[in-house]
């Protein structure tokens, strides 16, 4: 067996080889994070004759630099371990000198993967990454939406604060479409009243008429809303951005299920879970052989209790320390709010709470606790979820 540790970096990494007995056959040398970089570290392996079915490439788990060189070996046929970078610094701290470079941090995974510290990166880690890539952006995307949905509603404000009288939100297909066409109080007031009406018909299927047309006119003529042509523009700028924001996150959606559907996730058992919060969940979990007990993974999602302690005092109420993954931590928060109307076991469960005197947010945390170990259990026997009422 020849074990390779990999430090990563986001232009160039550094890797050193040694054999079964931990002797270092090949000193740590630059590889570039490119095709020429990656085949010139294939080269050294073949100089010294060194076979890939032999070798065990060990790296830090240190974000998307290392994705790359990951997709290379793995196609290459290398068995990888993923390395939690506390394990290396467990191994530095150890050392009397403390020294921290990147060559010497080779040396460091290699004893990491000797000592068996290390998780295997299996052939659906590929389609994880890329879930969790897909997943990511989706949120990003999400977040710009809601802002330009924000700076919309204070461009309206502005320019027809009588419109909220018409649409109990401004985010309606009705209301966008209105204001695609007319995105000035002047313009609706100089409207005829029927092509206004079949705007809004059609816009709502039906659902607005004659009467709100006629309202809205008269709002329109009466508006004291400031006179400001470039505030139209503007509007009309945010529609068409969330329009388009609207078709990237169906896109992104329709890939999200793909992907899931072809892991098989035990994750789409349980009830309520959709195909964008169990893809969330698994995506950012990664590899469940990560985490040894539950209370590992309830700590990587920022969900366990933070500690308050001094002498002699010990805080009895301690909120969650939200630490971790961001995204796993809200994606738990939600799927604990839906399930507990989906499933007979939570909602006994979350009714019992409340009849304990506690609120439906910090019940909702408790059950965001309980579902997190239950999700532990069937990601690691690969287990469907089962109802388990208590008599």
């Amino acid at each position: 067996m020849f074990y390779i540790g990999f430090d990563i970096a986001k232009e160039n990494h550094y890797a050193s080889v040694a054999n079964a007995n931990g002797e270092i056959i090949i000193e740590a040398f630059l590889v570039k994070n490119s095709l020429n970089g990656f085949n010139f570290f294939m080269d050294k392996l073949s100089e010294k004759n060194i076979p890939i079915s032999s070798c065990l490439v060990g790296m830090e788990s240190t974000g998307h630099y290392g994705e790359n060189l990951i997709n290379f070996l793995h196609n290459k046929g290398f068995q990888i371990g993923i390395i939690n970078p506390i394990q290396t610094d467990a191994l530095r701290n150890s050392n009397i000198r403390k020294t921290k470079t990147d060559k010497i941090d080779t040396y460091l995974i290699i004893q990491s993967l000797m000592l068996k510290h290390y998780t295997p990166f299996v052939a659906k880690d590929i389609k994880i990454l890329e879930l969790r890539s897909l997943c990511r952006h989706r949120d990003d995307v999400l977040k710009y939406r809601s802002k330009l949905k924000v700076r919309l509603v204070a461009f309206v404000d502005q320019l027809f604060p009588e419109l909220n009288l018409i649409f109990n939100s401004i985010h309606q297909k009705s209301c966008y479409k209105l204001l695609a066409a007319y995105p000035n109080p002047k313009d609706i007031a100089s409207t005829r009243i029927d092509a206004l009406t079949n705007l809004l018909s059609k816009a709502s299927k039906g659902h607005f008429g004659l009467e709100k047309a006629t309202k809205l006119k008269e709002l329109a003529k009466n508006s004291i809303g400031v006179n400001n042509p470039s505030l139209s523009i503007q509007i009309k700028h945010s529609l068409k951005q969330i329009e388009l924001l609207d078709e990237q996150i169906k896109e992104l959606d329709s890939k999200i299920k793909e992907i899931l559907d072809e892991l098989n996730s035990v994750i789409l058992t349980i009830p309520g879970i959709s195909y964008t919060l169990g893809a969330i969940i698994i995506s950012e979990i990664g590899n469940i052989e990560k985490f040894s007990s539950p209370c590992k993974l309830l700590a990587f999602a920022g969900l366990d209790p933070s500690v308050k302690q001094s002498g002699n005092f010990n805080a009895t109420i301690v909120k969650m320390s939200k630490r971790g993954s961001k995204l796993l931590r809200y994606a738990m928060v939600k799927a604990s709010g839906i399930i507990i109307w989906n499933s007979e076991t939570y909602n006994a469960y979350y009714n019992r709470k409340i009849a304990q005197g506690k609120s439906h947010n910090n019940v909702v945390c408790h059950v965001a606790h309980k579902l997190t170990r239950v999700i532990f259990h069937m990601l690691k026997e690969n287990i469907e979820f089962k109802e388990q009422l208590e008599n």
